[in-house]
């Protein structure tokens, strides 16, 4: 008859573990299971009976911010624009990763540990193959452009946000910065349609 209450106090346990977590990570402090045990006043068995790794308590802390983009991604091709579908989603994905530490984390991060990471991800990189599939077929940005790219620029732009920013306005450079590379990946396409024409040497 003890089972219940042992069910919800471990219930409890780890949502305070997945809290002290969040808290951790929005301070910018790295994520050791021994530290959250100690903020979170629980055994650091406790801590790792839920979560062996950091790698899984950091996945777990940013599954909702990767279901959220998830989420987005399926919705996206709904606007008939493809140009601007794929614009909106990149804009999107690059406003959470600059407001959400962990999301940048797992989402250049190399393996996971928990499946649900992977799946998400999968969702993430399929709906941004479709998005850009569409934009290649409207001529909307460049053709060399590959789905295996957007990953690397995202993180690269969500770093230099970080780095240029600090703790000021983060998002507003991030757009900045991504609205300049949809700017070029636009002029580059043009360009690739119609070539410009050089003088020859005399």
């Amino acid at each position: 008859m003890t089972s219940a209450p042992q069910r919800k106090d471990a219930a409890r346990n780890r949502e305070r573990i997945v809290a002290v977590a969040r808290e951790l990570v929005d301070e910018g402090a790295p994520l050791q299971l021994n530290d959250v045990a100690r903020r979170a006043h629980l055994g650091v068995g406790t801590v790792y009976r839920h979560f062996p790794t950091a790698e899984a308590l950091l996945e777990t802390v940013a599954t909702p911010g990767l279901e959220a983009l998830a989420a987005c991604g399926e919705q996206a091709p709904a606007d008939d624009d493809p140009g601007r579908a794929l614009a909106r989603f990149l804009t999107r994905t690059v406003e959470a990763q600059v407001t959400d530490a962990s999301l940048a984390t797992v989402t250049a991060a190399a393996t996971d540990t928990l499946p649900r990471t992977t799946e998400l991800k999968r969702i993430l990189r399929a709906a941004g193959g479709q998005l850009l599939d569409r934009a290649h077929a409207a001529e909307a940005v460049r053709a060399d452009l590959t789905g295996d790219d957007l990953v690397p620029l995202m993180c690269g732009i969500v770093y230099a946000a970080n780095v240029r920013s600090g703790t000021a306005d983060r998002v507003g450079t991030a757009r900045r910065y991504l609205a300049s590379l949809l700017d070029g990946l636009h002029l580059a396409a043009a360009e690739q349609r119609q070539p410009a024409v050089r003088d020859k040497p005399a």
